[in-house]
């Protein structure tokens, strides 16, 4: 595997940072991670291709290696791909997925536990991905989006961590960080996002890629063997 390299200064991943800053973008939290200094983006070249897939894995550990020395609020680990920049959106949704599957392929075949809080099974409703055995929920951008909010310049996912919105759960932040993003996107958008739900009421799988799915949709990941205990197991 490649060690992660510095993209601070890649021209991608200034945009992104701008796109975060820009008054209009309604995620608080990731304004939050970005002004602290805590959102790591990595660059990577074609998000239709595995080409970068083992630069994006190292780094992704080391993101839940020094989250769990430092548990700070608010940590984001964006991956911005340079292309391609013409995908509608079940195509991102498809390679969004292809490149989740990879990643987990990955995180299985070096033996990390997934993490015990949330469920393998994509179907179930406290299903969240889980990396180096800390549990991820992702949020997919691109230039074809619908939603204004997820309409970046070239695809992205952006990994936060499960832990830190129980962090916010545990404080009585949660529901006033969740209102105000929400009030926000409402104003950018000119309506209410129709895919969210709070972990636990429907599988998260359906929020990741930003697209408008019905109830026949099918999350195509292939998780694991259910472990006994985890949740949702039998």
């Amino acid at each position: 595997m490649q060690l992660p390299r510095d993209d601070t200064n890649h021209p991608k991943a200034e945009a992104f940072r701008a796109f975060i800053r820009d008054a209009g973008f309604p995620c608080v939290g990731a304004k939050s991670a970005l002004t602290k200094g805590q959102m790591r983006i990595l660059v990577a070249r074609d998000i239709t291709s595995a080409w970068d897939d083992m630069r994006i894995y190292p780094a992704m550990m080391a993101f839940a290696a020094r989250y769990r020395e430092k548990p700070d609020l608010f940590q984001s680990f964006a991956v911005v791909f340079e292309g391609p920049v013409d995908l509608d959106e079940e195509g991102f949704e498809r390679h969004l997925w292809d490149r989740v599957q990879s990643l987990a392929d990955k995180d299985a075949w070096l033996s990390h536990p997934w993490d015990r809080r949330v469920a393998q099974e994509p179907d179930s409703p406290h299903f969240s991905l889980s990396f180096a055995g800390e549990a991820f929920f992702v949020v997919g951008l691109h230039p074809n989006a619908s939603r204004p909010a997820r309409r970046f310049s070239s695809p992205a996912l952006v990994f936060n961590l499960h832990a830190q919105f129980e962090q916010l759960r545990a404080v009585g932040r949660y529901e006033k960080l969740r209102a105000s993003i929400l009030q926000r996107d409402e104003a950018l958008a000119g309506s209410l996002n129709p895919m969210l739900a709070r972990h636990g009421e429907a599988s998260e799988a359906r929020q990741y890629s930003g697209r408008v799915v019905g109830d026949e949709w099918g999350c195509p990941f292939r998780p694991r063997s259910t472990e006994a205990g985890a949740p949702g197991a039998a």
